[in-house]
């Protein structure tokens, strides 16, 4: 049974298979060099001039669309209105499991966006900054479930993203160091009115809790104008976090400063036993409990093969 034949007959998506999609931006080049692409992409994942062509350039002239139409529908809510606003950042929301790729799909869209010249400000947060420092984790016995939603500040995050969409004209986010794995505590990230923010995060899709007495609290989603998933098996999520991890044994992980330098000189069978340890005991519930749940959230869902590539586009219906 092929995996499109799983969706319902009438399905909230558009789907388009790969082909299709890439018509879309035919004749638009790529602004992007393969050695650009290559500093973009993550450790292990498949990216090249190609790829860019024909999955990730026609989704930033979709996304440029948006942008546009949001802006002009500010312009008429505001003559209507007899106001005069600055423009508000357009938030973009990417979603995904660890090792899907998801941070390489923002930093992508981040440097074509920035080409439109409708959006050269383009700026980039993810959640990691919001996780609660490593002390406060282990205060309240959760560190072992970090990128856990619990484990987030949400209400600083909420806060962030409230201030970007009030018009805000500079708004902080804590800076996280996935070297010493764990928030920064005397540096940070200054957001200074874009015209796009991409927000990128495991959760970023989840829906609000509901506070006291069952009143319905806000969500992050909430203020995101787009919002994209990428998806994958679980499957072959779990095989790109074990190379992954096996890669990084060479690079980051030799730092002597690294949270996790007491990896880097592990034998194959030691470091892939471990790999697979951490995903089925973190990642994998995680994925299972939190993130993928979120996926029918997400405007546009990139689907992804076994060898990183995308294969399917889904596009929410308007």
């Amino acid at each position: 049974m092929s995996a499109a034949s799983l969706l319902p007959k009438f399905s909230p998506y558009t789907e388009l298979d790969r082909t299709t999609w890439a018509r879309l931006a035919s004749e638009i080049q790529v602004p992007l060099t393969q050695e650009e692409i290559e500093d973009l992409r993550g450790l292990g994942e498949t990216m090249n001039v190609e790829e860019v062509r024909q999955v990730y350039l026609p989704l930033s002239r979709l996304l440029n669309l948006y942008v546009n139409a949001t802006s002009s529908l500010n312009h008429m809510t505001n003559d209507f209105l007899g106001v005069s606003q600055r423009r508000v950042p357009f938030i973009i929301g990417v979603a995904g499991s660890v090792a899907a790729g998801k941070s390489t799909t923002a930093r992508i869209l981040q440097a074509l966006l920035r080409r439109w010249p409708s959006t050269p400000r383009v700026q980039l947060v993810t959640t990691d900054g919001f996780l609660y420092p490593n002390a406060e984790l282990e205060r309240r016995g959760i560190m072992d479930r970090k990128g856990f939603p619990e484990s987030y500040n949400r209400r600083a995050l909420l806060r962030f993203v409230s201030e970007i969409k009030s018009g805000a004209p500079v708004v902080t986010a804590p800076k996280y160091s996935h070297l010493y794995y764990d928030i920064l505590p005397d540096e940070c990230i200054e957001v200074t009115a874009p015209d796009v923010l991409i927000v990128e995060g495991l959760n970023v899709l989840a829906p609000a809790k509901t506070g006291a007495n069952d009143k319905a609290a806000l969500s992050l989603s909430d203020f995101f104008d787009f919002s994209i998933y990428v998806d994958a098996r679980t499957s072959d999520i779990e095989r790109w976090y074990i190379e992954r991890f096996l890669s990084l044994r060479d690079s980051a992980f030799q730092n002597p400063h690294s949270h996790f330098n007491k990896y880097a000189d592990l034998d194959d069978d030691t470091a892939k036993d471990l790999a697979h340890s951490i995903w089925k005991s973190i990642n994998e519930p995680n994925l299972i409990e939190n993130v993928r749940p979120t996926r029918g959230r997400a405007t546009l869902i990139l689907s992804k093969s076994a060898d990183h590539t995308i294969s399917r586009v889904l596009l929410r219906k308007n």
